[in-house]
């Protein structure tokens, strides 16, 4: 350690005495260690650690202007594809337990309260259609916000203020939000529709200005193929009621005119029986899910009396069920021999009874 004299510490020295050495012996401080004037104060970096290898001050330089905000950005865009993997998993894994009815652990006393509520009608292939809807609905926006906020982070980097980009995209925002209000509010009515579960692929909807089968459903448009075979293109922003025949059951209407004169009573008796039998057996048997309500008679007009009864039908199969039904009881009535309103008004026309002979 190198030693330094302090001067007129020592005692004097005797006469004759070889002359002391002046001053008294102290530990020096060691010498402070210079920084490396190329990379600054800060040993351990890049620049620092590239010097110390070539010793060339401009190849360091460039390693801590490139090597730097290049291991941050490879940071986060693994960090991004990390979080946008999990984010993926976990939709998928709640739209697959949604798809096939499981419900979680916190909802599960509202299922099982649901579960005592009659059940009418498929609903699983429906279910299934609407989760792989929304479920990729939500992994879109979640692509979009994960790799936004990364591409962001990775601009601040690199020493772009980014504080001007994202005041830029709020005005663009609120320009093209203001520029296409019909484009937002058909995507937001086509989001909330599909939440809803308000209609879906292959229902018989009412739209108002359009009415028929729903072959596909977007976030923008619903298409619709009336019963003439005309395709609509509704907006969904334009949608402003839905009436759905085909959701979860429906009911067939069967109304059966007879004539005035007729034995009404006898008349619907005949109906309930035949249209009972009728929806025990196949195919009717298959399509129906309640029994035959008998309302009686509904209406009287001019021409006829007319008789009502209803069935709780799967969705879409009300139609099919009232023509079959329509015939079987109006087979029926003219085997019992009430008569139809046309034979019956023509009967009163002529002053004959249901069973006088038309012959002279």
């Amino acid at each position: 350690m190198p030693l330094t004299a302090l001067a007129g510490a020592g005692p004097a020295a005797a006469p004759g005495a070889p002359a002391p050495v002046a001053g008294r012996l102290v530990a020096a401080a060691p010498e402070p260690v210079t920084p490396n004037p190329t990379c600054g104060d800060a040993p351990g970096t890049w620049c620092q650690l590239f010097y110390d290898m070539t010793h060339t001050a401009w190849l360091a330089h460039l390693a801590q202007a490139v090597i730097t905000p290049a291991v941050s950005i490879l940071a986060i865009a693994v960090a991004a594809v990390l979080l946008r993997w999990l984010t993926h998993r976990l939709i998928s894994r709640m739209t697959t337990d949604f798809a096939e009815g499981r419900v979680p652990a916190p909802l599960r006393p509202l299922r099982d309260r649901a579960a005592h509520r009659p059940q009418r009608g498929p609903v699983s292939a429906r279910r299934a259609q609407r989760a792989r809807t929304i479920g990729s609905l939500l992994k879109s926006i979640a692509t979009f916000l994960i790799y936004g906020v990364a591409f962001l982070l990775a601009l601040s980097k690199v020493g772009i203020d980014v504080a001007p980009i994202i005041a830029s995209a709020g005005v663009v925002g609120i320009a093209v939000g203001f520029g296409a209000q019909n484009l937002v509010r058909d995507f937001l009515s086509g989001i909330f529709m599909m939440l809803e579960d308000q209609y879906g692929v292959g229902d018989v909807v009412d739209l108002g200005t359009a009415s028929g089968e729903v072959e596909s459903v977007g976030l923008r448009i619903t298409r619709v193929r009336d019963l003439s075979g005309t395709v609509w293109y509704v907006r969904n922003g334009t949608i402003t009621a839905v009436g759905n025949s085909t959701q979860h059951f429906a009911v067939a209407v069967v109304d059966v005119p007879v004539a005035y004169g007729a034995d009404v009573d006898r008349a619907a008796e005949i109906v309930q029986t035949t249209a009972r039998r009728a929806v025990a057996a196949p195919p009717l048997a298959d399509d129906v899910l309640g029994d035959i309500e008998m309302l009686g008679v509904d209406n009287v007009t001019q021409e006829a009396v007319r008789l009502r009864l209803t069935v709780t039908t799967k969705p879409g199969r009300q139609w099919a069920v009232r023509r079959a039904l329509t015939a079987e009881i109006l087979a029926a009535l003219e085997d019992a021999g009430i008569p139809a309103p046309l034979t019956g008004l023509l009967t009163a026309l002529s002053g004959q009874g249901p069973g006088q002979s038309a012959a002279a």
